[in-house]
Formats: structure tokens, sequence, C-alpha cells
């Protein structure tokens, strides 16, 4: 009798890659997790969970983790892959000679490479050429995903089997997932996300309220959908699960990474301390040195990111900073309906104008 089960590949040991294989397996698909860890692969073979990572979930039985990576890929429909952006491009290569073009490939990556200024997709797409390409993004911290909180996420691809398949594959009774054919913008809006929440985790630690809160978050929506949309993205992507519900999550969590980072920060510790006593990869931190160097090349006006640049590279207290961000020229609010051009065009007909 043959095994009629999905086949499901997850390459990543980290807390989404274990969340999502696990969640594949409950669903009855079988799943292959591969890492690097020999230890900790023994771990989740033997115990049944991910100590370094998720070290209160327990993972679904049936869940394989090895470090062979032809194993796993073997026969594998749907492959996930939850690695870090600054090892992505590394390990899809690795993976290359045992993949196939009937796969379906699944980033879960929210980062960016800086050489191009690629998305985890766009690297997929490069390195392989192969036609079902997807992006998994949303308000997904991993350790609610494992409790098995309510949660929604958003698969998005140009092609329909994708999207049909890992509904299928992840859609659960506590899992939702949406479809969009957006997927530059859906994976620009979880990159993007993690700068404003180091900025949110900054405010908090700084003891502002919740009026700053809400100003800071709804900016940085208007900011993050000005560039996607510069860079050809749907702009309605951005009032979506991937745009202000992974927004929201990031900058309101203490589960956070990047939260957690700019908290830090607030506290006045270096960025290389913040770094440290996370312990994790924030992908944000490097997103804001790779956004703003993008939105000054294409001129699109990115205050907050330059800000948080300034913070994180150049040492200016955060305070200061909000303090300069306050002070700058007041403009439209939603930009796609009154345009900031607009905006100032009426300020130079104010009287006296010509002479500021």
């Amino acid at each position: 009798m043959t095994d009629e089960r999905l086949q499901v590949a997850v390459l990543g040991g980290g807390s989404f890659g274990t969340a999502i294989a696990s969640i594949a397996a409950d669903n009855g698909a079988r799943v292959r997790q591969w890492l690097r860890d020999p230890a900790l692969i023994e771990q989740i073979n033997r115990e049944h969970r991910n100590p370094r990572y998720l070290p209160n979930y327990a993972i679904n039985p049936s869940v394989v983790a090895s470090d062979d990576m032809r194993a796993v890929l073997q026969d594998a429909e749907v492959v996930f892959i939850a690695i870090p952006s600054s090892a992505f491009s590394a390990v899809v290569r690795q993976a290359r000679a045992w993949l196939k073009p009937s796969q379906i490939l699944v980033s879960t990556t929210k980062g960016i490479r800086e050489e191009g200024f690629k998305l985890m997709s766009q690297i997929l797409e490069e390195e392989t050429g192969f036609p079902h390409i997807g992006v998994l993004s949303g308000p997904n911290l991993a350790s609610e995903i494992a409790d098995k909180h309510l949660t929604a996420t958003v698969i998005a691809s140009d092609d329909p089997y994708t999207r049909a398949r890992v509904q299928s594959a992840l859609g659960c009774d506590y899992f939702r997932v949406y479809a969009s054919n957006d997927r530059y913008g859906v994976e620009l809006g979880g990159a993007l996300k993690n700068i404003y929440a180091i900025a949110a985790g900054m405010a908090a630690a700084l003891g502002m309220g919740e009026n700053t809160r809400s100003m800071l978050m709804t900016r940085a929506l208007a900011e993050m959908s000005r560039f996607a949309v510069a860079l050809g993205a749907n702009p309605l992507t951005f009032i979506g699960l991937a745009g202000v519900g992974d927004l929201i999550v990031t900058c309101s969590s203490k589960l956070s990474r990047n939260y957690r980072v700019g908290f830090a920060l607030g506290e006045n510790k270096t960025l290389e301390e913040a770094i440290e006593s996370l312990g994790q990869v924030a992908e944000g931190v490097n997103t804001v040195s790779l956004v703003r160097e993008k939105a000054r090349r294409e001129d699109i006006y990115m205050p907050l990111a330059e800000g948080l640049y300034q913070v994180l590279f150049n040492g200016v207290p955060a305070r200061q900073m909000a303090q300069m961000l306050m002070q700058q020229e007041q403009s439209s609010d939603v930009e796609f309906v009154l345009p900031r051009q607009d905006v100032f065009e009426a300020r130079r007909m104010e009287p006296g104008a010509e002479e500021t």
C-alpha cells in the first residue's frame, strides 16, 4: 500500500519552523524537519521537544528531525524554508540538488538580503526557477502558535495551486490560512514591520503613552505601505493580516524579538548588548539599514526608518530622535487619499510662505 498522506519538509529548526512542522503533522502530513545540530535533532526525535526555541511545546511525535537534506526533501510535495535571512541563500543552494520543479517552495522568513535588495521568495526564484513559490507571513508569534492560541496567517503566491495546498497543509481549528496573490506586498510587510517593532520597544522603555504608541503604529503603517507601493506592491495588502495585523502584534508584544531589542535600546543599552541579551536573530536590525539605503536611492520618504538608523548605528539617543521626528514638517495622513505633494503645494500658497 502507498502512503497517500501529504509529504511536508521543513528546513530550519527554529521556533516557527518547529511550530509549522508540528501543525502539518497534526493535520495528518508526513513531516521531515532538517536542522544542523545533532544534539538538537536527537532531542526532538527522542523527547518530541525543541528545548532551545520552544522548550515547553510538545511536538507531534510523527515529526522526524534529520541533518540529511536529501532524506528530508525526498518525496516532499511542500517545502517550508524557515531559515534566517543571513543563511537563507546558502541553505537553498545546499538543497537545490534534491529539489524538483513539481515541489511547492514556501518561505517563512521575514527578511531582506543586502545584495540586490532581494526578498526570500525572489531568492527561491533565482536559485531554482520553479513555478510553485509562495510566502507565509502574518501576525504569527511562534510561542503562541505552540500554545494553540487562535492565529491567522497569509499564504501569498501568484500560483493558485500553491495557495490551495498550503491552506490544506496548515489550516486547522487554531491556525487559519488566508490567501493572497500579492506575494511581493505580503513579503515586504513581513520584513518592514520588524523595523517599527524596534521603535515600539524603544517607546515603551522610554515610558511613552498609548497616544504615542497609536501614532507610531499608524505612521509606521503609512511608511511601510508607501515604501512597498513605490516598489510595486498593492496598497490594499497593508490593511490585511500581513500588513496592519503583523504590525500590531510585533509592535505590541514582549514576545517579539525586535520589540525586545528596541526596549533594551530604550534602556540605554548598546546595540551589541541588546542583541547579546536576546540570544536570537532579530531581523529588524539588518532591515533598518537596508531599507534606509533603498529609500534614499529611490527617493522614498521614510522618516521613522531614518530615525531608527541614527539611533542604532550613529548613537543618537532614542528620546532625542523622537523629539526630532515630531518637529518635522506635517504632511498628509493617508497618502493614497491625499498625496503628500498636495499638502506641500497648499503650504506654499499660505500668506508669507514666500518668505520662509
